[in-house]
């Protein structure tokens, strides 16, 4: 048996912190690809301390649903779900280039694969245009159209922006937009300026987030001028500047992102191909339905 265990970060304040996990805890389920398909949080029910104790497979992967390798990814999850012998030197990574490392849980006795998170791997980049062609309603978008990743930014954790400079860079190379910019809400270039980054007329802006909270629905929208008080809602496009700002909201609440959490597993060794093919064409016919 095998199993898939998605672990988040949660909130006690913010009911919608976990509900992009759990959808794409749904939407994995109902491939079969796994025998279970569980989610655990650090600020919600069930815990990270005690999520492997509600699964009974003896293989499990866990696939940290972060946007960057830090504080959570390096010592919080390991620590909760108690990997031996964990050290972050298993991932040899960048900050960018975490994969997998085989460990044992130690009440537990199950193998675990502890995966990399899924903001810094490559098909991320593809939930991000994928999340432009929901917001804009066109499968095409591209051409005439500016494209901002934003993200959090912090002296604490330098990988929090090698993750958007990463994608941001990613989606340039496609050549698919006129043009590509990375944006910051704690530091330079600040995304209160969007509007000074781009020639385009309309520019499409994704949040770098997990989950819609006080930054994507609060924070940002006022940052950018979409509204005085996000209270009274915005426009979608609204107008800026001159600009049209098509403001998507964040990445991890597109349906597409069960994909990059399949990608995680599969690397890990999970034989989970079909499943992969069968999500990347269910949601894009959600999206093509606007469901």
């Amino acid at each position: 048996m095998q199993a898939l265990v998605i672990v988040a970060h949660g909130s006690h304040l913010n009911p919608d912190s976990s509900t992009p996990t759990h959808r794409h805890a749904d939407t994995i389920r109902a491939t079969g690809a796994f025998d279970e398909v569980k989610t655990g949080f650090w600020k919600e029910e069930p815990s990270l301390r005690e999520v492997l104790r509600t699964v009974e497979s003896e293989e499990v992967y866990v696939v940290p649903m972060f946007i960057s390798e830090g504080y959570f990814t390096e010592q919080v999850i390991p620590r909760e779900l108690r990997l031996s012998k964990w050290d972050v030197s298993e991932w040899e990574s960048d900050g960018l280039s975490a994969d997998t490392a085989t460990l044992t849980a130690e009440d537990t006795g199950q193998t675990v694969h502890y995966c990399g998170p899924v903001g810094t791997h490559r098909a991320m980049t593809d939930v991000l245009v994928r999340r432009a062609e929901t917001v804009v309603d066109d499968p095409d978008v591209g051409e005439g159209f500016g494209f901002a990743v934003v993200g959090h930014g912090t002296e604490r954790n330098e990988n929090s922006a090698k993750a958007i400079e990463y994608h941001a860079g990613r989606v340039r190379e496609m050549g698919r937009f006129d043009e590509v910019q990375a944006l910051y809400m704690d530091e330079e270039p600040e995304v209160d300026d969007v509007t000074d980054y781009f020639e385009s007329e309309d520019v499409v802006v994704v949040p770098l987030f997990i989950a819609d909270g006080f930054h994507t629905q609060e924070d940002i929208p006022e940052d950018m001028g979409l509204t005085d008080d996000y209270r009274t809602g915005y426009d979608i496009p609204a107008t800026v500047d001159d600009h049209r700002i098509w403001y998507a909201g964040a990445v991890g609440t597109e349906g597409l992102m069960a994909d990059v959490v399949l990608e995680r597993a599969s690397e890990a060794g999970a034989d989970i191909d079909a499943a992969i093919a069968t999500v990347r064409e269910e949601t894009r016919e959600t999206t093509a339905t606007g469901d």
